[in-house]
């Protein structure tokens, strides 16, 4: 009797709530979306739930090596093609600026068809236009592919970082979802791994043929990822999104979980309303969206000036050989993947803000001894470049988790695509930069300018930043 009465309880854990419909509107939708919330959060990390972080973050570790192929690449074809500084910038710059316009599209359009297709279709472009970048003739060719791969590579990361944060409860939050985005850093260590063997030995378009793997990824996608529970709800389709929350709850259960009893907080009937682009400039959301675009910029202008133009710098100014650039430049997103290691295991202790507060402040540091000591030696910016590049990098890899946070489920896509573009726009702002100092001014004068973005960035964040840590997504937008 008893077994009986523990399996009817475990049951009812699993049980469509009786007032759940196909459709649902008002504020019995609001009800019903506040009760699979309350369910999502007390579930454990379960194997779907890993399935699909690996899933997409092997999307993301291919999305960072398309971004930084080309500038493990550059060195030789700045030779082969006998390219300016101005025209490396470009190039460089390229993929940037076309991922601007593909966070704005695409997180837009994932408000209205769902996550899932949107990260199918991002994926097949920018594979597309990998195979196009193998038969690139020159600068402007090379600028043109670069630029709408960059428009899917640009959709795809923001998406699949509202689709991962959309699963996982509060207290796990920081931690599942940087350790899903820990991928990116070590996607981009991974080009400069596969540059150092591959470059020298079968030239730069082998650079591009490892960028094809992606395309696989699709398969399992299609297969075995549900679409997320919290946008079916927001979008009124709150049998589906009930399926997929009893989905994981079985499973949970038949791996041991024990599942405490849901308790639903209130949601806003807002929370099932239509996206509306325009809502991230009114109320609360004003001051979160600005301040998020400023520090995208801020972090990415200084980290992607430096990561892309690194290996061209090592050689083309230090003179160093092809094999030692490619290494050195390896060096700096290596350090770059422990800084992030150790950011996504301590975050949810620390606090965003707390985070980048500090992560900015101290960046300047190695920034103005290398601007003091002239940046005259290949060892001095190799050492001190990559303390600054790792110290921002703990910032720029989980800006895609504090961007979510920021906005509820009808604005989390595209509010974290808006942010991302302006990601975009400093990473198109850094290398053009790097490219037009260094011509007019000389190397130390960068490391000065930058100095200076990553103190502003310290300051916004104090001013203007909100804590997140440890809250609800829904509690976080009320």
């Amino acid at each position: 009797m008893r077994t009986q009465q523990v399996l009817e309880k475990e049951d009812s854990h699993m049980r469509e709530p009786k007032s759940i419909t196909t459709t649902a509107t008002g504020s019995s939708a609001a009800r019903l979306n506040a009760e699979l919330v309350a369910r999502l959060e007390r579930l454990p990390v379960t194997r779907r739930l890993t399935l699909i972080r690996v899933v997409i973050g092997s999307a993301t570790f291919f999305d960072a090596y398309t971004v930084l192929a080309i500038a493990f690449a550059m060195p030789q074809l700045a030779v082969e093609w006998s390219l300016s500084a101005g025209e490396i910038g470009m190039i460089l710059s390229a993929g940037y600026v076309g991922q601007i316009f593909g966070a704005l599209f695409f997180g837009n359009l994932a408000e209205r068809i769902g996550r899932l297709p949107v990260l199918l279709i991002t994926i097949l472009l920018f594979v597309s236009m990998d195979v196009a970048c193998l038969f690139a003739w020159g600068a402007w060719s090379m600028i043109i592919f670069r630029f709408i791969q960059g428009i899917g590579t640009g959709g795809e990361v923001p998406v699949a970082s509202a689709y991962i944060n959309e699963f996982v409860g509060a207290k796990k939050r920081g931690r599942f979802f940087l350790l899903y985005e820990v991928i990116f850093p070590v996607g981009l260590m991974f080009a400069g791994i596969a540059a150092y063997f591959l470059v020298p030995a079968f030239g730069w378009k082998a650079m591009f043929i490892v960028g094809l793997i992606p395309a696989v990824l699709t398969i399992p996608m299609r297969i075995f990822m549900p679409e997320s529970p919290r946008w079916l709800a927001s979008k009124g389709h709150i049998q589906k999104a009930n399926d997929v929350v009893s989905l994981l709850e079985r499973e949970a259960i038949k791996a041991g979980a024990t599942l405490a009893e849901p308790v639903p907080r209130p949601v806003d009937p807002k929370a099932t309303a239509r996206s509306d682009w325009r809502e991230l400039f009114t109320g609360i959301y004003r001051k979160r969206t600005f301040t998020i675009w400023l520090l995208w910029i801020c972090v990415y202008m200084v980290n992607n000036g430096l990561i892309t133009w690194l290996p061209t710098l090592y050689k083309q100014t230090f003179n160093l050989p092809l094999q030692t650039s490619l290494a050195y430049g390896w060096v700096t997103s290596a350090v770059g993947v422990i800084a992030s290691i150790l950011c996504a295991l301590l975050i949810d202790r620390v606090g965003r803000k707390r985070w980048y507060t500090v992560a900015f402040l101290a960046s300047t540091v190695p920034l103005i001894v290398l601007t003091a000591l002239g940046a005259v030696s290949a060892t001095q910016v190799v050492v001190f470049a990559s303390a600054a590049y790792a110290i921002l990098q703990t910032i720029s890899f989980s800006l895609y988790l504090y961007s979510a946070e920021l906005y509820p489920t009808r604005l989390r896509a595209i509010g974290t695509g808006f942010g991302s573009a302006w990601l975009r726009a400093g990473s198109a702002i850094g290398p053009v930069l790097v490219g037009w100092i260094v011509e007019n001014f000389g190397i130390s004068y960068v490391f000065t300018v930058f100095a200076a973005v990553a103190l502003l960035g310290g300051l916004i964040t104090v001013f203007f930043a909100i804590e997140t840590k440890g809250r609800v997504l829904e509690e976080l937008s009320p």
